[in-house]
């Protein structure tokens, strides 16, 4: 008769190292996969939604310039956003800027809770995030403004990245971990949607 397995500490350790070494990979699979289904999602929506025009440098048309001041207007009111919530975080935790306003101040920064540089890291980390996406959206909402793009397409685009991306501040502020994953999938979607337009009109 065969003597039941037994399982040793040791063995157990391995077997969890293994199964978190294959969860690794699933992850990193999905995290390599997602800007490219992102970017498909985006072309998909061009294609079929949308009848690509050929690019043609020419002044703005009003409905795109309204489209323009618009997703403008939205940021402008998500970075006013952002900066209020940020000072009142320092506000409400005592906390200072500089050096220089640590030593007029009569707290001390050492006695700063953990909590109150969890919440200042969120609202910088919300602030860079948003940055750096808001960047690479100029860009491209310039450059299709003047290539005379149908308005519909710009307008969805431009719209949605902005409402997106207020959509992505509160979840990020209230801690919403799902909710803010949606906002941000569909604020790059209209990141690629941007850039693969582009590129389709210059193909067409």
């Amino acid at each position: 008769m065969h003597s039941a397995k037994k399982y040793y500490p040791c063995n157990q350790h391995q077997e969890a190292k293994i199964s978190q070494a294959k969860t690794h990979k699933k992850i990193a699979k999905i995290v390599i996969a997602y800007p490219f289904a992102l970017i498909l999602i985006g072309l998909a929506i061009n294609l079929l939604l949308f009848s690509i025009q050929p690019a043609t440098i020419a002044l703005l048309t009003p409905a795109i310039m309204i489209t323009m001041i618009s997703s403008a207007v939205l940021l402008l009111a998500n970075h006013i956003w952002l900066m209020t919530s940020t000072e009142l975080t320092r506000l409400q935790h005592n906390m200072r800027t500089t050096s220089e306003e640590w030593e007029q101040s009569e707290h001390n920064k050492a006695d700063v809770s953990e909590k109150g540089l969890q919440e200042l890291e969120r609202r910088h980390n919300t602030h860079r995030n948003t940055t750096e996406n808001v960047v690479y959206f100029a860009f491209l909402a310039i450059l299709i403004s003047i290539i005379s793009p149908v308005a519909i397409a710009a307008q969805i685009w431009m719209i949605g990245f902005a409402i997106n991306r207020l959509g992505y501040t509160f979840a990020y502020l209230t801690g919403c971990d799902g909710t803010r994953g949606i906002f941000m999938s569909i604020s790059l979607v209209s990141l690629f949607g941007l850039a693969s337009y582009l590129m389709l009109s210059l193909l067409v």
